[in-house]
């Protein structure tokens, strides 16, 4: 009779710590919705100050989101973008048009490749776009600060955790030294 999974992963030669969460292996329903709660409730009231920003200036998340990424990675092509948000180029295009014409985001073509369209924040893109950043700076300073840094890096975990594999592929691209 082979040894349980969980015994198998115990006795592993390679392994000199036990994997992350080895004891959560039988999560009860119950504590899975209380997750799913806090991921709607901590989202909902991590958005609401941005949110409420946008809203006055006729902007919503899908532009949040398009400043953010363009604001982390200067010169990024709108297919990267589009690959990082998973949405059609129509999606991105009601959302990046207004923004260029607005004078939030500058397109310019690639330095080796004219066909690539490359973004940028201008002036005015950066200070809305670090606006929106020091109003939920706020939030996450004061969680990360009451939770401290074990939890830190358990919610890093966990929230890569709930990545997808194109998720994880377009958060290590934006985590990594920035194309030439």
């Amino acid at each position: 009779m082979p040894a349980p999974r969980q015994a198998q992963i115990a006795e592993s030669p390679e392994r000199s710590t036990p994997p992350a969460g080895r004891n959560l292996l039988f999560l009860r329903e119950e504590e899975l919705r209380l997750a799913q709660d806090l991921l709607f409730f901590g989202y909902r009231d991590f958005t609401a100050g941005a949110d409420e920003i946008l809203a006055g200036m006729a902007m919503g998340r899908a532009h949040h989101r398009v400043l953010h990424f363009v604001g982390r990675r200067p010169g990024i092509t709108v297919g990267d973008l589009l690959g990082i948000l998973a949405i059609t180029k129509q999606s991105l295009g009601r959302v990046l048009t207004p923004l260029m014409e607005d004078g939030y985001v500058l397109q310019t073509p690639g330095r080796t490749d004219r066909r690539q369209r490359l973004l940028a924040l201008t002036d005015k893109g950066a200070a809305l776009e670090r606006r929106l950043f020091e109003r939920q700076r706020e939030t996450v300073m004061q969680a990360y600060r009451e939770a401290g840094p074990a939890a830190v890096e358990g919610f890093r975990r966990v929230m890569r955790g709930l990545m997808g594999d194109q998720a994880r592929t377009a958060f290590d691209m934006l985590e990594g030294p920035p194309a030439p």
